[in-house]
């Protein structure tokens, strides 16, 4: 038997928390988390003022003035975010960036002079002012780090985005109502203090290195309109791009939903003050910020589709217990945290926020990652742009949406209720329509629930274009642990008496595996299963493949068969060989003392790649001694 050819061991990969002392992510971090943070510091200062102040300037009710706020500050995301997404693409980015930091100082000048006036025609200028250097930033925020993070930082840079927002909206809202509130000069303190923090937003974007345009001729659209639905066209093109923003924007409907029910929820239901108000905001943001934290450990540094749906169960979930555990609540008088905390049942409202904020972030971060990974990067500002409009869509939706139910009779919990069975039937949806979300789900349980995979090799997988990759068949889920390795899809070509077993055929067809039979057995069935490899292929996707044909009776590799040869000399490409280690003797093997061996969870198994082989050098031989040499003495 060859001595195993086991790739050397990989380096130490940083940590995410490396990227916060690198010139190419820290000043970019730590200016869009100050913008976050005014943006809700003068919103939550004005929104206080004028609820308390308003008749003392207008003869509007102060609930109205609230809610109108809100959608002064959302408009420029519907109107103008096509024009952000062309600046984005058009020019260099860090002196973007810095523009409209110096914007935002000028703008909050505006804010304090509305506040010395006591005029809320100026208040509510600045603030859609601040939706108007919201909307500009948000497509150079999120195309920015495609350009400055690997393919393998994208999770952890998109993970540590997520919480710096979230964060920073937290402290930015308790700031915001903790010095409008103070006696005497609040609001003038609350309108220098934005100042302070969009000086300080402009200082830091100072340190942002130069990021080339992406397409400096693009002709500038000045029709918003015509712009923004140019951008929606575009970003529909990419079938998987399109439901991934649909996807983002109905986290964004279920968020707001819930952000905007905690005062009343926690004055009728809980019986909390302002107080608990704020800290179901904190465990809510805090809940997101550590489910974005996790999402580069449990996707191992990759784009890990799997985690979409995980996150999407939860936040059904615990949704449905939110309602168990807050119905029979009932307030009858307004108090603090002491009594807040006293409660028992309190205590599992507050585990059930935390909750939905960490499965939240595990399914918002891989969708925005797979947005910058997947569009083109020549449109990738205004595909962004195209998302941030319908983000506000959804938004004002489930406005609307919340108004309507709880008029017609429903309380808090049930609106919790009713959004979280939405949420399942649209996670339903969209796992129909792309089956790539689910098949990449199941096969993350299977490598990270019910084996430890070690997996060496690889980056020789091309990022793009057609590739074959061909390895030993151990067991039944073979094809589900390589799929759940490889970062890119792959369809495999399988017996069709495996692709036929129950359950298992399932995963199967959702993975868009490819039935074969042999010629003397099917003949009609092969010649199908070999044209449609190719057109894999043709399409310049990934091929799996088992040269052996099946599984092996015995743990020893069998024969190489020539049906891989037949499809690469319909379509040449690359082939990649592949080890795994460990399946032997496991539950899914054909080992007679399997059930008793290894039926465990987090068995250890592993999967080596070598170099790829040129496609008129892949012969059953050669590709034979490369996997025999990669796997070594181990089964």
């Amino acid at each position: 038997m060859p001595a195993p050819t086991t790739p050397a061991p990989a380096a130490r990969h940083p940590s995410q928390f490396d990227l916060l002392r690198q010139r190419r992510f820290a000043p970019f971090f730590w200016t869009q988390f100050l913008g976050a943070a005014n943006d809700n510091v003068f919103k939550n200062a004005l929104v206080i003022f004028v609820a308390f102040h308003a008749a003392s300037m207008t003869s509007m009710d102060p609930n109205t003035l609230v809610n109108l706020a809100g959608a002064v500050f959302i408009a420029p995301f519907m109107l103008l975010s096509a024009t952000g997404g062309q600046l984005a693409d058009k020019f260099e980015k860090a002196r973007l960036i810095r523009a409209i930091k110096l914007f935002e100082i000028a703008i909050m000048a505006v804010g304090l002079a509305g506040f010395w006036l006591r005029d809320l025609a100026i208040l509510f200028a600045a603030l859609a002012l601040m939706g108007v250097h919201s909307t500009l930033f948000g497509p150079v925020k999120y195309a920015i780090l495609p350009q400055k993070l690997t393919p393998e930082e994208l999770t952890g840079g998109n993970g540590l985005v997520e919480m710096g927002t979230f964060v920073a909206i937290l402290l930015g809202t308790i700031a915001g109502g903790l010095v409008v509130g103070v006696e005497g000069h609040g609001p003038l303190l609350a309108g220098a203090l934005s100042i302070a923090i969009a000086v300080a937003g402009w200082w830091t974007s100072r340190g942002i290195p130069p990021t080339p345009p992406v397409d400096p001729t693009l002709a500038f659209g000045w029709n918003p309109f015509t712009e923004t639905w140019r951008n929606l066209r575009f970003a529909a093109r990419n079938r998987v791009v399109w439901l991934a923003m649909m996807g983002i924007s109905w986290f964004w409907f279920y968020g707001a939903v819930y952000l905007a029910q905690f005062a009343g929820f926690s004055r009728d239901h809980l019986g909390g003050n302002e107080t608990v108000v704020t800290v179901l905001l904190a465990l809510f943001s805090v809940g997101i910020g550590a489910g974005s934290l996790l999402c580069e450990k449990m996707s191992r540094r990759r784009i890990e589709l799997g985690l979409v749906p995980f996150g999407s169960i939860g936040l059904t979930l615990f949704a449905v217990d939110l309602w168990f555990a807050s119905r029979g609540l009932r307030a009858d008088t307004i108090a603090g945290m002491d009594a807040f905390l006293a409660q028992p049942g309190h205590w599992r409202v507050a585990f059930d926020l935390v909750a939905i904020g960490v499965f939240g972030g595990f399914y918002i971060v891989p969708l925005y990652a797979l947005i910058q990974a997947r569009s083109a990067p020549t449109h990738r500002s205004r595909i962004i742009a195209a998302n941030n409009i319908l983000n506000a869509l959804f938004i004002v939706a489930a406005a609307i949406l919340a108004i309507l139910l709880l008029k017609a009779g429903l309380s808090i919990p049930d609106l919790f209720l009713v959004t979280g069975l939405m949420n399942a039937a649209v996670a339903l949806f969209i796992f129909r329509l792309v089956p790539e979300f689910l098949m990449r789900f199941l096969a993350w349980i299977l490598i990270n629930l019910v084996y430890r995979v070690r997996a060496r090799g690889l980056e020789n997988v091309p990022e793009s274009g057609p590739c074959v990759v061909a390895c030993n068949h151990v067991s039944y889920v073979d094809a589900i642990a390589i799929a759940g390795c490889v970062v890119r899809p792959v369809r495999f070509v399988m017996d069709h008496r495996i692709f036929a077993i129950p359950v298992l055929s399932f995963v199967f067809r959702t993975m868009g595996a490819i039935p074969i039979a042999p010629a003397k057995e099917d003949p009609a069935m092969k010649e199908r299963g070999l044209a449609e490899a190719a057109a894999v292929l043709e399409r310049g996707e990934v091929l799996g493949i088992f040269p052996e044909g099946g599984l092996t009776p015995d743990g020893e590799l069998g024969v190489f068969r020539p049906g891989l040869n037949d499809i690469l000399h319909r379509t040449p490409a690359p082939v990649v060989p592949m080890a795994l280690r460990g399946l032997w003797g496991s539950y899914w093997s054909r080992a007679k003392d399997r059930r008793s061996k290894r039926f465990r969870l987090l068995a250890r198994i592993g999967l080596y790649a070598g170099a790829a082989i040129p496609a008129d050098r892949a012969t059953p031989d050669r590709l034979r001694a490369e996997i025999a040499s990669l796997r070594g003495n181990a089964r």
